[in-house]
């Protein structure tokens, strides 16, 4: 068992950390009970910890690793520039501007973009910018969906969703937000129409991340997309995770729907802290302060400190580079992982008599356990509400640590330093999981 005999050092940090940081963390999935395990180094598919267990990881660094680990790529490009004394300055650089010609080349949705540190910034940036530019108050998201910490957008993010998602949120902010559950077009059309002519942007992930990497059905996207068409307000989609993952144009170009904005982030900062938001010439030009000079008249976007860090730059474009150079073998090679993999873990459940269902898209997969047998799972309400998310978050993760994997939320996404090896080790983990669940 890694808890406690392999795991001292972890044990002794967490201790320390307790008396310094609420919960003894900053970001709460980094969370394990009883403690979390202390990264040390990294390299291709595995980690290790500070007591030196190595770990075959699919967290990859919140879905960003899509190379695994320290590639070495990146790491080279980073090492060149430190030793040429480039380092945060404050300034501009050559760097983002490359950055955003790649991003307004290969995403569809892109035809300008400005960079920021974070999602959550990226996601209260385009609600800003979608009133300002409809001139009107509403905001439909998704029931489940996930759009970082924005004040704006934290209305019905996990269960129960009806309950307060934190304390110290404004109450009034609530009435300016609908939720919409994910892939129901005939409620979708309904919202839509009555919100119309308040309606400012419908904002959602085209493949749902919370829920289980699941992507928007057909009927439901042409309904959001016509209907927002129709009623003037935007289409937002949140891209963080699927953006340059599932395809190199992100979920809008496997899905065939284009946004008017679209955020991004994660995969496109090649592990160091990038987010950005793009869209429309005649959208994003609200922001352009050349043309609008009184700040009444235009969006404020950006500002923050660290937004277009030259290193977070340079790494971006060394890696999107690689992904356009290698599009035609590295994103097939993911789907067949995935979808051989996706397959594989209800296989060594079923085998074991635990039934399980692994939803996700392309190098994306999450385990769930059903309450009742035959679910298909299309939502967040139905991963959340209608699964032993208790099974799937601490039992499972539990019992694939002590095996030295470490998953969150059942899952996690595959990279190219994944090898079938390490994929068939993770199903044979799954499977003995299973029988001690047994």
């Amino acid at each position: 068992m890694f808890y406690p005999d392999n795991n001292s050092q972890s044990y002794k940090l967490y201790q320390r950390a307790a008396q310094v940081m609420p919960g003894g963390v900053s970001h709460n999935l980094r969370f394990n009970a009883p403690y979390p395990v202390y990264y040390k180094r990294g390299r291709g598919a595995y980690f290790e910890d500070v007591d030196g267990n190595r770990f075959l990881d699919f967290w990859m660094g919140h879905y960003a690793n899509i190379l695994g680990h320290a590639p070495d790529l990146i790491c080279r490009r980073l090492a060149e520039l430190l030793a040429d004394g480039v380092m945060h300055s404050g300034l501009v650089s050559q760097y983002e501007v490359q950055l955003a010609e790649l991003v307004c080349e290969l995403v569809p949705a892109a035809e300008q973009v400005r960079f920021c540190a974070t999602g959550t910034e990226a996601s209260m940036y385009a609600v800003r910018l979608a009133r300002a530019y409809t001139g009107r108050d509403m905001i439909i998201k998704i029931e489940g969906g996930w759009h970082g910490a924005n004040s704006d957008l934290m209305l019905a993010v996990s269960n129960p969703y009806d309950q307060p998602e934190s304390m110290g949120l404004w109450p009034e902010l609530n009435q300016y937000v609908v939720p919409l559950r994910f892939n129901d077009s005939q409620t979708a059309w309904e919202i839509i129409k009555k919100y119309g002519d308040r309606l400012a942007a419908v904002i959602m992930e085209p493949v749902v991340g919370v829920g289980g990497f699941i992507p928007a059905e057909p009927e439901f996207l042409a309904v959001i997309r016509q209907e927002t068409e129709r009623c003037g307000a935007l289409l937002i989609f949140d891209e963080i995770i699927s953006g340059f993952r599932v395809a190199l144009g992100g979920a809008q170009e496997l899905l065939g729907v284009v946004p008017d904005v679209v955020l991004l982030g994660k995969v496109l900062g090649a592990g160091l802290t990038v987010a950005a938001i793009a869209g429309k010439k005649q959208i994003m030009a609200l922001a352009d302060f050349h043309q609008q000079h009184n700040k009444w008249e235009r969006v404020a976007l950006g500002g923050g400190t660290y937004s277009c860090n030259p290193l977070a730059m340079a790494a971006g474009l060394q890696l999107v580079g690689y992904l356009k150079e290698h599009r035609n073998t590295v994103y097939p090679r993911l789907a067949a992982a995935g979808d051989w993999l996706r397959s594989a873990i209800v296989k060594a459940f079923a085998g074991k008599g635990v039934e399980a269902v692994c939803t996700g898209t392309g190098s994306l997969f999450m385990t769930h356990f059903p309450l009742q047998p035959g679910l298909k799972i299309k939502s967040p309400y139905d991963s959340n509400c209608l699964t032993d998310v208790h099974k799937r978050e601490k039992v499972l993760k539990g019992l694939l640590l002590t095996k030295g994997i470490y998953v969150m939320h059942g899952g996690g996404a595959i990279s190219t330093a994944h090898t079938q090896e390490d994929l068939e080790k993770l199903v044979a983990a799954m499977e003995e999981a299973a029988g001690e669940m047994q």
